[in-house]
């Protein structure tokens, strides 16, 4: 498991949002790797000797887009090809080290040299004197030379995003540039008409300070996110992903709903070491897909558990995806705050899947499936150290250290550890390759992070985001209801066109401003533009964690999203419960804990009643009657709760007289 097959990676480079990346091969491909070991390295060291945050995110910047440049193909080739209808290039054949899938070396071009100059320089430049670089900025006094090289990094990174997750997100970002520059043409009535700013303006906006390229969503790249890729590098090539599968198998006992179950809890251990929902899925495809097929599972209800269990490790603690970090800084609240948000609505999240699990196992006549695996405790008496660094992490930022150092120590923990299992002791060589891997994984988000600085940067300056929330609450009439359907369909529908941490970020600050003014927190808005930014993976049309499930099974494409959209059903209403009732804050382990525990339970009730309408109950009224129950539990008031559980107890009671009448 210490890396993807070549028919995984596939898999991935196809599902996935993000491009997949180039083959390098000889002396480039160890430069590659050297450079992106010394920036993993570097940002270790940033942790214990701080730098101030605008050099930091230039000088990690500096690295990681050249990179980007040398390591993720241009696409032109192969566009002028399509058009030209020619043929593809013949590559020449690449020396293949015995024993590893062959693939051909692939050589950056001309133009990629030159990308990846021109970003090494228009980054240097201002960290060779970065007190003046500033100061210009402020007093809007940039000279020429800082105005041609915002303009030409500001042009690098859109071409870094196109290469990395498409066009979407870059034609996205042009349309705010073109905004910015021709605001003051808009019709003065119009509510999202500006003065207009010129290139001076919004270049000093985007390129000298904290507020465009270099904000929020670039401190959490350079900071975050990079910590935790090399923490799931380090802890990938020590052997934990092997062991979490190994003990997802051994876990349950040997009954007909077994099978789905470990499958679930594989994608939530997995999701430690990946953060993307596509790659979780493909991984865990690869083992649990045969396990499944022998326990009686169609393709499409398969790859639906599959899709759901790794898009599950987006949503769970303790490493959720990149979103969560960039919530802490809007906040400005530990990570840990964050977790503890998370931790209920994952554990709803996993008890409806689990309890659609039981229902589909006795509806499809599965069966338990004997697979070869240790038992549960000889793995956790060997291995079980592997969860050390995971709680490790918790209980530091318990004690008031930092995500960062939080994080690092963690990964120093698991390194040492690693050599308690020969088959994975990190000596140098992997201690490289997991310091590499490290930056690598983190190059897309990076392009992306530094990319949505445009749109931050911009809706800053214009003042779009307060505009854009106006009319939103006009259109929903101020109704707070109506407000959160349309934001949740607003970012589903943005989900399908850009990544997770993109969506994120353009809704958190178009859309959070709209649910700030009817009074809801700003933690209860974050995590529901979150939650809804991470299901657009496994929301139909694209649904990219059921597609890539899809082509592992063989099973219909559109079936398979259904399905995955059925397991995930309650995570796409439970988000409405803590923004629309004030009880709901229980769900995010905010009040008495009393409140808590009884908001959990009731929410617990709400989820089993959506299993029961979903497919636990065989009449369709019944089924209604459980959907109506679900709708009520989940305002958690007491009107609605004492209402929701009658209604449930109806359903229940036309269930039990129809099967007797059947029978």
């Amino acid at each position: 498991m210490t890396e993807l097959s070549s028919r995984e990676a596939e898999l991935v480079s196809a599902h996935e949002q993000e491009r997949p990346a180039r083959r390098l091969g000889g002396p480039l491909r160890l430069g590659v790797w050297v450079a992106g070991g010394l920036l993993s390295a570097y940002s270790l060291v940033v942790v214990f000797q701080p730098v101030e945050a605008l050099q930091h995110r230039m000088t990690f910047l500096a690295v990681a887009l050249p990179l980007v440049f040398l390591s993720y193909r241009s696409g032109v080739s192969s566009l002028a090809r399509r058009l030209l209808r020619r043929p593809p290039r013949e590559q020449p054949p690449a020396p293949v080290a015995q024993g590893a899938a062959e693939a051909p070396r692939e050589w950056p071009s001309v133009g990629d040299w030159l990308l990846a100059a021109a970003s090494l320089a228009v980054l240097l430049y201002p960290l060779m004197n970065i007190d003046a670089f500033r100061d210009r900025g402020s007093g809007a006094a940039l000279t020429e030379l800082d105005i041609v090289a915002g303009l030409v990094l500001t042009v690098l990174l859109l071409e870094a995003v196109r290469r990395t997750v498409g066009w979407a997100l870059t034609i996205i970002c042009v349309i705010f540039l073109i905004y910015a520059y021709y605001g003051a043409y808009l019709p003065i009535n119009w509510p999202i008409g500006h003065r207009g700013f010129d290139l001076s303006q919004i270049v000093s906006q985007l390129y000298t300070g904290t507020e465009g390229f270099f904000g929020v969503p670039m401190q959490v790249a350079a900071s975050y996110i990079i910590l935790f890729t090399i923490y799931g590098a380090v802890l990938d090539f020590s052997g934990a992903s092997r062991f979490f599968i190994d003990l997802s198998f051994a876990a349950f006992r040997r009954s007909r709903a077994a099978p789905g179950r470990t499958v679930t809890m594989a994608g939530f251990l997995l999701g430690t070491v990946s953060g993307s929902g596509v790659a979780t899925t493909v991984s865990l495809g690869s083992v649990a897909w045969p396990v499944l097929r022998r326990a009686g599972y169609p393709r499409e209800p398969a790859g639906g558990i599959l899709a759901a269990g790794g898009i599950g490790a987006i949503l769970s603690p303790p490493t959720l995806g990149a979103a969560a970090f960039i919530i802490a800084e809007y906040l400005r609240v530990s990570y840990l705050e964050v977790l503890l948000y998370a931790t209920i609505p994952t554990l709803l999240y996993y008890l409806g899947i689990f309890l659609a699990i039981e229902v589909d196992s006795r509806r499809f006549g599965t069966q338990a499936v004997p697979v070869d695996a240790p038992k549960a405790g000889r793995l956790l008496l060997r291995f079980g150290y592997h969860f050390s660094s995971l709680i490790l992490i918790v209980v530091l930022m318990a004690l008031d250290r930092s995500a960062f150092q939080a994080v690092a120590i963690a990964t120093a923990v698991a390194f040492l550890l690693s050599f308690l299992d020969p088959a994975h002791r990190m000596g140098p060589k992997r201690v490289g390759q997991a310091l590499a891997k490290g930056t690598l994984e983190v190059l897309p988000v990076t392009a992306v992070c530094a990319a949505a600085g445009i749109i931050v940067g911009v809706i800053t300056q214009t003042g779009l985001g307060l505009n854009l929330a106006d009319i939103i609450v006009s259109l929903a009439a101020g109704n707070l209801l109506l407000t959160t359907v349309l934001a949740a369909v607003a970012v589903l529908l943005l989900g399908l066109a850009v990544p997770v941490t993109a969506s994120f970020i353009i809704a958190a600050v178009i859309i959070g401003p709209a649910l700030f003014q009817l009074g809801v927190s700003q933690a209860e808005a974050y995590m529901f533009v979150f939650y809804y930014a991470v299901l657009s993976e496994v929301s139909p049309p694209t649904a990219l964690s059921a597609v890539a499930a899809a082509a592992i099974t063989g099973g219909n494409t559109y079936r398979t999203m259904m399905m995955t959209w059925r397991y995930t059903l309650p995570a796409f209403l439970v988000p409405f419960a803590f923004v629309l009732t004030p009880n709901g804050q229980a769900l995010l382990f905010q009040g008495p804990i009393g409140t808590v525990l009884l908001m959990t339970a009731v929410s617990a009730v709400a989820v089993a009643a959506l299993a029961m309408a979903t497919g636990g109950l065989s009449g369709v009224p019944e089924r209604l009657l459980a959907a109506v129950a679900a709708v009520l539990l989940l305002f958690l008031e007491p009107v609605p709760i004492v209402a929701g559980l009658a209604v449930l107890a109806v359903a229940a009671a036309v269930h039990l007289v129809r099967r007797r009448r059947t029978a």
